[in-house]
């Protein structure tokens, strides 16, 4: 797979990652080599970052769109996340109210088409 791919599934900013890593592509054993026994690499970069948008809308609790609409552009370090969610800025505060309301409505309707599931069939 090519390393793009790669570094998606691994959950890394392919730009942070290594040359050799960036210039080859990865072959599916390599993938799951990867994730059993990440090399030194690997698990610094997961820790300090920079982290790629989805890793940084989860760890602050958001959604891509929501760092889009709040200004979060630039791939964040684990240091900057941990800043943000010191400050509390209000887009963020925003955000993650939005983002609390739209998993309530999934679970609600989650349970709605459960109990209709359970009724029998008319």
């Amino acid at each position: 797979m090519k390393p793009e791919t790669a570094a998606k599934k691994l959950g890394i900013l392919l730009a942070a990652a290594p040359e050799e890593f960036k210039n080859a592509p990865v072959s599916r054993d390599t993938l799951n080599e990867l994730l059993e026994t990440p090399p030194t690499w690997l698990v610094q970069l997961r820790e300090t970052g920079p982290h790629p948008r989805p890793v940084v809308a989860h760890k602050l609790g958001v959604s891509v769109a929501g760092l889009a609409r709040g200004g979060a552009t630039e791939p964040l370090t684990t240091a900057e996340i941990s800043e943000l969610l010191k400050k509390r800025p209000d887009w963020l505060v925003q955000e993650r109210a939005t983002q609390a309301d739209v998993h309530e409505e999934n679970a609600r309707v989650k349970a709605l088409n459960a109990y209709k599931r359970s009724l029998p069939a008319r």
